[in-house]
């Protein structure tokens, strides 16, 4: 009897999408951009005329409807923050409505940027998607005196020792192939500042940091605590290195990134999408540390004067949208996986 009813269960989730697509046939969006907050959306929505908007049971209640047009590039917006993330995630990407099998993602949000891997407007690819929130934490006057920091892993008996990976989701890694082809089409790509984005990072007396915006490679740390500062910062730098085996080098921060990956990654392994076309894009609106001798609490407190927040939101259409138009004009040699270089 047991049997039978598993059968029966199995059967009708089978039978999903096909009861589905008698009604409407399920949406197939080649292209699926996952942006955080409506700004970070706009761009996409306006340039590449996103006009169809399609309500998804299980997304925020901010932002219900998903975003179309006709070339069937779409658009999610998640709502910000760890949780908002992976539950508008799972939801769009749990929707019968919606056939994810053979779907691009990328992620496309501002960021946080490391001085020494990128300067303000900056756009990054990411590898590794690390997270940050998953620490142990003692309040740093506290700390014992050798140690350079409050924070370790989580069941270690310091700062510099790798935790056992017991919640996995502390460390991701993207498909390669896809990074490299996203960054060789989109390097070349002239990236956008103000004028007080310009003039702010010439207070930093080292590149990149004082160099235009170009686009780059370098990996992404999340966490729901926005942080700022030059000891968290280089806290976040060991912190990436020791997850990624000294592979990874930290240069964007952000909330989401780590959420959205377990959210698909759980889809994925339901045959709902294939988590091998997921890449990741962060663009760098504000720096995470002062320049040297700068103050710390304004670079937190006063962020929005570096005027780097509308650059960064162009600056992620101008290097996303390549990889976007190059999938788009040629699935034929996209649908069944990364093409070549």
């Amino acid at each position: 009897m047991i049997n039978r009813l598993l059968v029966s269960i199995g059967l009708a989730s089978t039978a999903l999408f096909a009861s589905t697509a008698g009604a409407a046939p399920p949406l197939q969006p080649k292209v699926m951009l996952i942006t955080m907050f409506a700004p970070e959306a706009q761009n996409w929505i306006d340039r590449l005329q996103l006009k169809d908007e399609i309500r998804v049971p299980g997304l925020s209640a901010e932002y219900p409807t998903i975003h179309c047009n006709a070339e069937r590039v779409c658009l999610l917006i998640t709502g910000m923050g760890q949780t908002n993330a992976a539950a508008s995630t799972l939801a769009l990407a749990l929707a019968p409505t919606v056939d994810l099998r053979k779907s691009y993602f990328l992620v496309a949000g501002i960021a946080g940027i490391n001085p020494h891997h990128g300067t303000l407007g900056t756009t990054a690819w990411a590898h590794y998607l690390v997270e940050f929130g998953t620490q142990w934490e003692l309040d740093s006057r506290d700390v014992p005196k050798d140690w350079p920091t409050g924070y370790l892993g989580i069941n270690t008996k310091g700062p510099n020792e790798k935790p056992p990976l017991d919640y996995k989701t502390e460390v991701f890694e993207l498909n390669p192939a896809l990074q490299a082809k996203a960054y060789a089409l989109s390097q070349k790509v002239t990236l956008a500042e103000s004028k007080e984005s310009a003039a702010w990072r010439l207070k930093y007396p080292y590149a990149p940091a004082n160099q235009p915006p170009v686009v780059t490679r370098c990996d992404t740390l999340a966490g729901n605590t926005w942080f700022s500062g030059t000891r968290l910062s280089e806290r976040a730098e060991v912190w990436t290195r020791l997850l990624t085996d000294n592979k990874g080098v930290y240069c964007t921060t952000q909330q989401e990134d780590n959420s959205t990956y377990e959210a698909l990654l759980r889809a994925s392994r339901e045959g709902r999408v294939d988590i091998n076309r997921l890449a990741v894009l962060r663009a760098g609106s504000d720096f995470d540390r002062p320049e040297p001798g700068g103050n710390e609490v304004d670079n937190l407190l006063k962020y929005a004067d570096q005027g780097a927040f509308v650059p960064a939101l162009e600056n992620l259409f101008r290097a996303g949208n390549p990889l976007v138009q190059d999938i788009v004009k040629n699935w034929s040699a996209w649908k069944n996986g990364v093409p070549g270089l």
